[in-house]
């Protein structure tokens, strides 16, 4: 498998409310303004917003199953959450391959985001990975 810079892949998902039950369970991240109708009424957004690690996670799944994909080990992530994302949005995670830090082990740089169904950017940021044996380019 070869690796290039300027490579990409993406992911879209609608964003569900038993998406939003199911990450609070997980993570334990029960705040109001994820899963209370009343209290997330009253918050600056006015309704419920999916939590952020949510809509971030949906990166790892294109790192992790497309670009570069299986067997890729995650080093870092860095993540900037610019607008909330609603039950019911479609949210699509876009990878770039944006620089090989480390040819002989794989390892790259990648710019990482994520729109919502009006194309405006709801997170921003990159990740390093250890990429799966192959060839960069």
């Amino acid at each position: 498998m070869r690796y290039h810079i300027g490579e990409t892949a993406e992911v879209s998902r609608v964003i569900s409310e038993t998406d939003i039950i199911h990450f609070a369970e997980i993570s334990g991240d029960h705040n109001p303004v994820h899963i209370d109708e009343i209290e997330a009424k009253n918050s600056i957004f006015g309704q419920r917003i999916a939590h952020g690690f949510l809509v971030g996670s949906i990166i790892s799944n294109v790192i992790g199953m497309q670009l570069p994909g299986p067997g890729t080990i995650y080093m870092e992530q860095n993540l900037k959450f610019k607008k909330p994302v609603f039950i019911g949005d479609t949210i699509t995670a876009h990878v770039e391959i944006s620089e090989i830090i480390n040819e002989k082990k794989n390892i790259f740089r990648l710019s990482t985001s994520v729109v919502n169904q009006d194309d405006m950017t709801v997170i921003d940021g990159y990740a390093i990975v250890k990429a799966p044996e192959g060839e960069a380019e």
